[in-house]
């Protein structure tokens, strides 16, 4: 190693780091909304980029069924575990018109059906955002992240007690600094590209519909 080198590292070594102010000494960014206001500006801005919201209670897994028996949908992908999937699949019509479809094989062994034959997906997520439309999931080994990617048309269940007037609140209530996921995703409307001229294009990408089932509205807890 040469002289200016070593230099340079014990300089580096020997420098003091400087402090770093805690998350509390920083304001989170939020509004005065009350739960019926987050839930209305959430669905007139995703609405807005061709999402749609549907209000649903306990009874969201015969929604959803009825919702895809309208569009021709004859196989729904959902996660292989969790409470969601669960109270999916114990509600689920017997017999259906619609297969209810786990995701358990590693991509590599179905990437073709995946992408070819699969015709809607269903997953959970953290929540929403009322400033912008957003939808924030967090994908796992139960929803991987071709779940709500691949299929032409993507269910999101959300409880409305669980929309944020900004993505900073969301990250505060939430607790999200000591332990960040790996992979997080920021849905806002369906998927969309545009061409040179910005004409919009729907679906060219990853789902071309994106439906949102927002459970217990009129019946959350103002914060």
């Amino acid at each position: 190693m040469t002289d200016a080198k070593a230099g340079i590292l014990t300089r580096l070594r020997a420098a003091v780091p400087p402090a770093v102010s805690s998350a509390a000494a920083f304001a989170v960014r939020r509004f005065d909304w009350d739960s019926e206001e987050r839930l209305a500006r959430f669905q007139e801005r995703l609405e807005a980029v061709h999402g749609q919201v549907q209000r649903v209670g306990a009874d969201w897994p015969l929604v959803l069924h009825d919702l895809l028996r309208r569009r021709g949908v004859t196989d729904l992908l959902c996660g292989a575990g969790g409470p969601v999937v669960a109270e999916l699949q114990g509600a689920w019509p017997v017999p259906a018109a619609i297969r209810l479809q786990p995701y358990q094989e590693p991509i590599e062994r179905w990437r073709g059906e995946l992408f070819d034959q699969v015709q809607a997906g269903f997953t959970g997520c953290r929540g929403a955002i009322a400033e912008t439309g957003t939808l924030v999931l967090w994908p796992d080994i139960h929803e991987p992240r071709l779940l709500s990617l691949v299929p032409p048309i993507h269910v999101v269940l959300l409880d409305a007690g669980a929309i944020f007037t900004t993505f900073a609140e969301l990250l505060h209530v939430q607790g999200w600094a000591p332990g960040l996921p790996t992979n997080a995703l920021l849905i806002t409307g369906p998927s969309k590209s545009a061409d040179i001229e910005q004409t919009l294009t729907y679906g060219v990408h990853g789902p071309k519909e994106l439906i949102v089932l927002v459970r217990d509205a009129g019946q959350v807890l103002d914060r």
